[in-house]
């Protein structure tokens, strides 16, 4: 380390082992952020589109057509449709088959599947401090155990606050990892709500049109 601080290959070294751990959460807390907003994106889940074609089937009685539709594009529009279609075909060969019930079933499968993604940016937003702290107490450990080793250290206090520097670097970049987490998963909760809020709308316009 020199007066102008130290580089981020220095800072790497320091960190120890623990550094990949936290550069594996940040790489996949990324995937996750980009996947969502890409996966949840309002033409992805309900693409007006293919709701306009199901919708003009069902109101003239092409049950097939419009299962055909959804099969082809997989959403989460095209589950509840498939519920609901299935519910309905089983109702009509005499089965105990509550469309209502089916479609809110799936949709509620629909939501915990949205959800979960987004859950996991808490958890990644929980872990990376704590294995921050950890490379900061295993570092601390180092340091003082290399100074009770040095009889000349007692002289030398500067030995000591280098290496408390070195060993709290884990921390900052733990820190670095989960701030940007919290805030993705508070933007992406409330993007997720908004989505399912949607989703149990069209459930409820679906099983009108049965």
């Amino acid at each position: 380390m020199n007066e102008t601080g130290m580089t981020l290959a220095q800072a790497w070294n320091y960190g120890g082992p623990l550094m990949w751990v936290l550069a594996a959460l940040s790489v996949v807390a990324l995937a996750i952020v980009l996947y969502l907003l890409f996966a949840q994106r309002r033409e992805a889940l309900t693409p007006r589109t293919l709701m306009s074609d199901v919708f003009s089937k069902l109101q003239v009685g092409d049950h097939g057509e419009a299962r055909r539709l959804c099969e082809r594009r997989p959403c989460a529009f095209a589950a509840l449709a498939l519920a609901a279609l299935d519910a309905a075909r089983g109702a009509a060969q005499g089965q105990r088959v509550d469309v209502s019930q089916a479609v809110e079933t799936a949709g509620a499968h629909v939501a915990e599947q949205l959800q979960a993604a987004v859950d996991w940016l808490a958890d990644i937003a929980a872990i990376a401090p704590l294995v921050g702290l950890l490379g900061t107490v295993l570092g601390m450990f180092q340091a003082f155990g290399g100074i009770a080793n040095d009889i000349a250290a007692n002289a030398k206090p500067v030995v000591l606050a280098a290496g408390v520097s070195q060993a709290i670097i884990t921390t900052v970049f733990g820190l670095v990892i989960s701030i940007p987490c919290l805030a993705c998963h508070a933007f992406l909760r409330r993007r997720t709500a908004k989505r399912i809020a949607g989703l149990e709308t069209l459930a409820v316009i679906l099983q009108k049109a049965f």
